[in-house]
């Protein structure tokens, strides 16, 4: 039964992984980034409300006289 010829194995494990980061870079390269990522600030218009005028208070159970 012959013996099986490794000798090559570390030569093709490195071959393959300098192809896979050589397609990877490329890959990344021709992606397009955006140069700006900062979002434009939207202002909602805003609307007159009539509680929006009112003085209100909010009364929790705990907080009311004993």
């Amino acid at each position: 039964m012959p013996q099986l010829d490794t000798s090559t194995w570390f030569t093709m494990i490195l071959s393959m992984f300098l192809v896979l980061f050589v397609i990877f870079q490329l890959k990344i390269s021709k992606h397009n980034f955006h140069h700006n990522p900062e979002s434009t600030m939207t202002k909602a218009p805003e609307q007159d409300t009539p509680w929006k005028t009112k003085w209100t208070k909010i009364y929790l159970p705990l907080s009311l006289p004993l």
